[in-house]
């Protein structure tokens, strides 16, 4: 299947705004370089492969299994031992010095 050209861009404005065209690039426009009017290249968008796409925290979170709005967690407050003695936390802390 050939790539539909939706834009072309000249060698040096392609050098003044490399930024901008491989952001184009990257959202899926498919950018054609020329030198002196001759289409030269093409410039698109890498798609990762099946195994790259996700983590498993991403599958889990398109699995709808967990979700997330972007913000720091609120976490529950820290469950309390019923036994005696020291904390592990206080432990570390002792044994780091």
């Amino acid at each position: 299947m050939a790539d539909v050209v939706a834009s072309q861009v000249s060698v040096r404005d392609l050098k003044t705004h490399l930024s901008e065209w491989l952001a184009r690039a990257q959202s899926g426009e498919v950018v054609e370089v020329t030198s002196h009017r001759k289409p030269i290249a093409r410039i698109t968008a890498v798609k990762p492969a099946d195994s790259e796409i996700s983590s498993p925290l991403q599958k889990a979170i398109d699995a709808g299994l967990i979700s997330w709005n972007g913000e720091k967690p609120n976490l529950p407050p820290p469950v309390k031992l019923r036994g005696q003695g020291k904390l592990l936390s206080d432990i570390v802390i002792e044994d780091r010095g």
